[in-house]
């Protein structure tokens, strides 16, 4: 079925190329910018966005300043790194693009590793993906090829070949799942520099900045300075292994760079790479709209290092306003016409010990027996079973389950059922979804705050991929059950915390409204699109285009 969809997914993208291109130049519109910018950062919510709005100085105050959107909704359940960075340039549900999370099982592979990663190409041989969480992460080819879609910028360049499609990341699946497999220069961090796709060489001016971050990266780092509207936040919180979190300014010891990406300072070096590539590959200056997707990731480790509510991140707002700040400056200095939008791939949920004292006395974290192996076993002893074939397998303890294909179906329906009547059990859970059930399910519509958990698992629902059922926690559990390894908070519920993004546009003369009504982040990529002059097939597209001209007239042509 996989080659299938992606057949059908690039003869779509073939014919759309050939209907596309007349409409385009039919109906070409002076007014289209020189150059789109599409901002996603990582980890910022709805609630971070409004809770540091007043202070914001730079580029996150003006962009305050155009269309908001403050009711942004990454729609579906799996509300993980990948999926959403999906969402934002190809215009489509998780489930339609394929990306159902940031790993899934895949139970046919050859390789003795079942999980599979959003962005690798498991097709090639010896490659296993390893560990996300780990510094190196393992061996294998950042890739778009499980992305059955295409995203905005490979559509502008179907109608427009001299555009350039250029995306760069602090992770490789932020660039590849918003940038998409045909790109012009796409950039992501690896280890200690940036690093791009096989085959290809670097920029001049990243390998500069390459050369530069391998010069200063293990040198010791002095704090950050503590802005005085952050010192009500420095509480220190701890949570477990004499470990506490509330009160670092980022100060680095010498040699330690691996918790470098965990700062301000990342952003800022991901922004020395989009600036460079303004600079060297004279992004909007052509005659073509160029399309660059910058994807800032320091929020995100931050987030699951510190929690997103102390000192930590009351920082990084403040770093991340000043980042933005000066992409923009460096597009202002050359006069070019450009349209930014800025959202989020999804939200983040604050350490469960801090959320206690702060009015979530619920708050809690994960059951370390909820998970397939903690399930798995109990459902062997139930039935009586006795091979010692792993019965499920999970990614995590959330999310999707997938039931082993070496079952008898019989058997297999028997440990489907009773692994889903134990998980419906447990105090945690709040739902389980069938996967069968799913898959008989129309991709929802209507307002997004409405759809029920059901609704929300659908639209991160792929057949090919996703799991036999669908595990969704309770409000307030985190999925974490020891801090051992330096992550305390997470994200990847179906709960508004980590739906809720902020979705906001500039231009140059854009008249500035506040629209408090619930939009989706699927909606960004047809909005761009007209204002490119660009028309997505309404079948190609689970969102729309959002009139963003506060006046009689419309961007939506």
């Amino acid at each position: 079925m996989r080659k299938l969809s992606i057949v059908t997914a690039l003869t779509g993208l073939i014919a759309f190329g050939g209907t596309a291109s007349a409409e385009h130049h039919n109906e070409a519109d002076a007014d289209q910018p020189k150059l789109i910018v599409a901002i996603s950062v990582d980890q910022l919510s709805a609630d971070l966005f409004a809770e540091y709005r007043s202070v914001f100085t730079a580029g996150l105050k003006r962009l305050s300043q155009g269309a908001v959107f403050p009711n942004g909704y990454q729609s579906h359940a799996a509300t993980e790194t990948c999926p959403g960075h999906a969402t934002i340039m190809t215009g489509v549900h998780p489930g339609r693009a394929g990306i159902i999370a940031n790993n899934w099982i895949d139970l046919s592979i050859g390789r003795d590793d079942k999980t599979v990663y959003c962005a690798e190409d498991e097709r090639i041989e010896g490659t296993s993906f390893g560990d996300i969480t780990a510094a190196t992460q393992g061996e294998y080819v950042p890739s778009a090829w499980h992305l059955l879609v295409p995203t905005l910028g490979e559509r502008v360049k179907l109608v427009s070949p001299e555009s350039q499609n250029v995306a760069v990341s602090g992770k490789d699946r932020g660039a590849l799942m918003m940038g998409g497999g045909k790109t012009d220069a796409i950039y992501w961090w690896k280890g200690k520099g940036f690093e791009t796709q096989a085959g290809r060489a670097l920029d001049p001016v990243v390998a500069a900045i390459n050369a530069d971050i391998a010069g200063t990266i293990d040198k010791a780092r002095a704090p950050y300075a503590v802005p005085q509207h952050c010192e009500a936040r420095t509480q220190k919180i701890g949570h477990g292994n004499g470990k506490s979190v509330g009160d670092y300014a980022f100060q680095r010891p010498e040699g330690a760079s691996r918790i470098f990406r965990g700062s301000p300072d990342f952003d800022h070096v991901t922004i020395n790479v989009a600036n460079g590539l303004v600079d060297s590959m004279k992004l909007g200056q052509g005659k073509a709209t160029d399309i660059l997707s910058v994807s800032l990731s320091a929020t995100d480790y931050i987030g699951h290092a510190f929690g997103t509510a102390g000192l930590e991140m009351c920082i990084q707002m403040g770093e991340l306003d000043r980042q933005i700040g000066r992409l923009f400056k460096n597009l202002d200095e050359k006069n070019i016409d450009y349209v930014a939008v800025l959202t989020a791939d999804h939200g983040g949920h604050d350490l469960p010990e801090r959320l206690i004292i702060q009015g979530v006395p619920d708050a809690e974290r994960i059951d370390p027996m909820l998970n397939a192996k903690g399930i798995a076993a109990q459902v062997r002893e139930n039935l009586g079973i006795e091979t010692e074939d792993q019965l499920l397998y999970a990614d995590s303890p959330f999310g999707d389950y997938y039931v082993s294909l070496n079952l008898a179906p019989e058997q297999k329906a028997r440990v489907k059922a009773e692994a889903m009547r134990l998980l419906r059990a447990h105090r945690q859970v709040q739902t389980i979804v069938d996967g069968a059930d799913l898959e008989d399910m129309p991709m929802p519509t209507g307002a997004v705050e409405e759809w029920g958990l059901a609704e929300r698992a659908r639209a991160s629902y792929h057949p090919d991929r996703s799991g036999d059922f669908i595990v969704l926690l309770k409000r307030a559990v985190t999925p974490i059950a020891s801090t051992a390894r330096g992550y305390v908070a997470t994200h990847g519920s179906p709960w508004d915390y980590d739906r809720r993004v902020p979705i906001l546009f500039w231009r140059q003369g854009l008249q500035h409204f506040e629209q408090p009504m619930s939009v989706k982040t699927v909606d960004i990529a047809p909005t761009l699109a007209s204002m490119a002059g660009i028309k997505i097939p309404a079948d190609e597209i689970d969102g729309r285009c959002l009139d963003i001209d506060n006046g009689p007239g419309s961007n939506c042509k």
